[in-house]
């Protein structure tokens, strides 16, 4: 059903997602009825399907960020902290600053300069600057290493597949948080996968679907593949 989510406009898009069941509680529905998916995607914003948006990357589906931050509210309340490593277009770091508020914070990082000026003009169009304000970080860096000195994190979402699990991202969890990753060889087998860390600090790992992602990777890398 998730591939029949299409809409004619962000609005549409949404409800169809809710009306399939993607999304299920208000508060996603919400955040994702307040950015405007075509102020981050050129190509096809409202078809449920990934498009590229340059340097070699992708904007996931919609029904993908549905998913997340599905998996990620109860960790994305009000004054909450998150990180979202790839941010690319800049969307889901808007929807998690969205969900945890004023008092709340979002860290966006990528590894390309040029991502995130992009991701910034996006905000622009969309009329969330205001974010960046006291809510939104979007910084350049190797989101594989985290962003310690924001941290510990309620909430982490990663955008591209890791072929391992980064040890960076689990200890940068905080207690009671969750970590959702893609997990696998580029072009091979990929899962979604969840991470707890119990109050008590202890880590757990669970394997949620097969997906198929860009990998997540070094920006040299990616230069050569987007060329």
């Amino acid at each position: 059903m998730a591939w029949r989510s299409h809409g004619r406009d962000n609005a549409e898009l949404v409800q169809k997602l809710y009306e399939h069941g993607i999304i299920k509680s208000q508060q996603v529905k919400s955040a994702m009825e307040q950015a405007d998916r075509g102020n981050y995607c050129k190509n096809a914003p409202y078809m449920d399907s990934p498009q590229g948006i340059g340097y070699g990357i992708t904007i996931s589906a919609p029904h993908m960020h549905a998913h997340a931050l599905e998996l990620l509210k109860d960790h994305l309340k009000p004054g909450m902290r998150a990180l979202d490593v790839g941010s690319g277009s800049g969307i889901l770091t808007v929807y998690m600053a969205l969900m945890v508020g004023t008092n709340g914070k979002v860290v966006g990082i990528d590894h390309m300069n040029g991502l995130i000026d992009m991701s910034k003009k996006n905000l622009e169009k969309d009329g969330k600057l205001d974010l960046l304000e006291n809510q939104i970080i979007l910084t350049v860096g190797d989101g594989r290493q985290g962003f310690e000195q924001e941290g510990p994190y309620n909430a982490i979402h990663v955008g591209a597949a890791a072929p391992t699990l980064p040890q960076a991202l689990v200890d940068q969890l905080a207690p009671g948080g969750r970590l959702v990753i893609p997990v696998g060889p580029d072009g091979g087998d990929q899962s979604l996968d969840q991470i707890d860390k119990s109050l008590e600090g202890e880590v757990t790992r669970k394997k949620l679907f097969g997906v198929r992602y860009v990998p997540l990777t070094d920006k040299h890398r990616q230069w050569r593949e987007d060329l």
